[in-house]
């Protein structure tokens, strides 16, 4: 991206896109740190809002954690989304209810194989 005074300031659009092509490409390595978002913002001459903006677009994509006073780190994608702090919240809320549909399905599934053998042993030999 071209920080020159003359260039048309990038939108939040354009800097996510910048930084979602490097994480894609390997040039950021997960648990790497993207630039703060103010040093950002003052070296593209656009609003923090706009860095941050861009920030949490990565984040609900699930390509980035935000740590509150640390900063934003490329995720490692080989973890489960939604179980690192940081983690976008939607991502998180759904890693709990996909963890709570998990353990429901296995109980039923326990219910299913005990009355399977209950009608199993009553049905008469010969039928």
């Amino acid at each position: 991206m071209d920080s020159s005074p003359d260039a048309p300031k990038p939108t939040a659009k354009d800097i996510a896109a910048k930084y979602r092509s490097e994480i894609a490409d390997g040039e950021r390595e997960a648990g790497s740190r993207l630039p703060a978002a103010r040093q950002l913002a003052k070296q593209l001459g656009v609003q923090l809002m706009t860095v941050q903006s861009a920030y949490n677009q990565l984040r609900d994509e699930g390509l980035v954690l935000t740590q509150q006073g640390r900063g934003t780190f490329v995720r490692d994608p080989s973890l489960p989304l939604g179980t690192e702090p940081g983690s976008s919240p939607a991502f998180a809320a759904l890693s709990t209810e996909l963890s709570s549909i998990h353990d429901a399905l296995r109980l039923l599934g326990e219910r299913l194989d005990r009355l399977e053998g209950i009608v199993g042993s009553e049905t008469p030999h010969g039928q």
